[in-house]
């Protein structure tokens, strides 16, 4: 499908998604929520894809949802634009917009980098939760402000955040509803490093390079898949259950063999398998929302 409010570009094995609504600080729309899922659709489907950066056009990452309709932005019966389309639970409760994406990007089976270039607030902020490295420049500002517009915490945020920064400092920043600084979100745990603005997508581009060069895809999506269903697991034995499936699926495979080759044989691997056709069974599966 062509894109209007979002770039996607492939190089040397990374795609790049950019939201790209400059003119409005880059804010989330029902548009904008059908391309990005578009859009990791085909990261899954390209082999040649082993690492995505999502980044912002301009001065902001994304300052949320686009509230240019008012009062009546959130309201259902008056404008869908923050929910689903048509997508509904089987109740007929509309899907959260930002849900669809968040758990669309939770099921990718390549890694996600963010790249926080700039504000990142409510829906901006939330799409990066399942995200799995979040690095920002540090000029940047973040803002969990659902509260302060009369709303809740969206984008599946009430799972990840909490899981990813701890339930007090989770509570702090959706209960206040303030804006907070960069430094302030790396202390929190929320984002891994900080770069000066110029050099962030250069950090981002490194960091997949490194993935992209170095890594069989499918070992790699493997890890993804058991790192996230991990964090629902009762115990470590789930855990050590699920890796010792893969690690049997997985230990007689191709990539296996390339990879202990390569290593003895002092040379870089040439992974064989691809993510398409040979990712085992046993990998955890993510519900289809």
């Amino acid at each position: 499908m062509p894109y209007t409010e979002i770039e996607y570009k492939v190089a040397d094995g990374v795609a790049t998604i950019t939201l790209d609504r400059p003119e409005r600080l880059n804010a989330f729309t029902l548009v904008m929520r059908g391309e990005l899922i578009d859009a990791f659709d085909r990261v899954d489907a390209d082999d040649d894809v082993r690492a995505v950066v999502v980044t912002g056009r301009g001065r902001a990452f994304c300052a949320g949802a686009d509230l240019e309709r008012g009062g009546d932005t959130f309201d259902y019966s008056a404008a869908k634009d923050m929910f689903g389309g048509r997508d509904t639970f089987e109740d007929g409760t509309p899907r959260d917009g930002g849900g669809t994406v968040a758990l669309r990007i939770a099921r990718s089976l390549k890694p996600v980098i963010a790249a926080i270039n700039g504000p990142a607030v409510g829906v901006g902020i939330t799409m990066t939760l399942p995200m799995d490295i979040r690095l920002a420049a540090d000029d940047a500002r973040f803002g969990f402000v659902f509260a302060r517009r009369g709303i809740v915490t969206e984008a599946a945020s009430s799972w990840f955040l909490p899981r990813i920064v701890g339930i007090a400092q989770a509570m702090e920043w959706g209960a206040t509803g303030r804006v907070f600084d960069a430094d302030e979100a790396l202390r929190g745990r929320l984002v891994s490093r900080l770069h000066p603005g110029e050099q962030l997508l250069g950090a981002a581009y490194e960091l997949a390079g490194e993935i992209a060069r170095n890594t069989s895809a499918v070992a790699v999506a493997a890890v993804r898949r058991l790192m996230w269903s991990g964090l629902g697991a009762s115990s470590p034995w789930e855990a050590h259950r699920a890796d010792s499936a893969l690690m049997r699926a997985l230990g007689s495979a191709p990539d296996a063999a390339e990879g202990v080759t390569a290593f003895l044989e002092k040379r870089p691997a040439d992974f064989p398998m691809r993510v398409s056709r040979d990712l085992p069974a046993e990998v955890p599966a993510w519900p289809l929302p």
